[in-house]
């Protein structure tokens, strides 16, 4: 699914930021999160995503902003690295497994799987 950028030019119209459905899939959720090119509507949206987790849980605001920030950082990683990279800083986030792009710089195909295959036995080694 295709979602229109978000940015600065929406003088604040925040109604078009999708509103986020109770039973909403992932994609519906974070989908949008990538299009998002304004600090303001990142903001926003986050605050949108931290309500609807503490709706349809019984998480804390404090867990459900960590939570959020994961799961975007999350799908970030499968993003081009000029999105991961922007979505990041906008959402102060970072990709659970693979680190800030910031900090660990763009990494391979065959890197990221390998992150994926030694973060599944440190689970199942748990």
């Amino acid at each position: 699914m295709k979602h229109r950028s978000i940015d600065a030019d929406w003088e604040d119209s925040w109604d078009q930021i999708p509103y986020i459905r109770q039973a909403a899939t992932l994609g519906e959720k974070y989908g949008p999160a990538m299009d998002i090119h304004d600090q303001d509507a990142a903001d926003h949206y986050l605050e949108q995503c931290i309500t609807h987790t503490m709706a349809t849980s019984k998480l804390s605001r404090e867990e459900a902003e960590n939570v959020e920030k994961e799961n975007i950082g999350y799908w970030a990683g499968y993003c081009d690295t000029e999105t991961r990279y922007r979505v990041e800083r906008l959402f102060r986030c970072a990709h659970p497994i693979l680190g800030a792009i910031a900090e660990t710089g763009p990494i391979s195909p065959e890197k990221a799987f390998q992150y994926g295959l030694d973060y599944a036995k440190r689970r199942r080694n748990r």
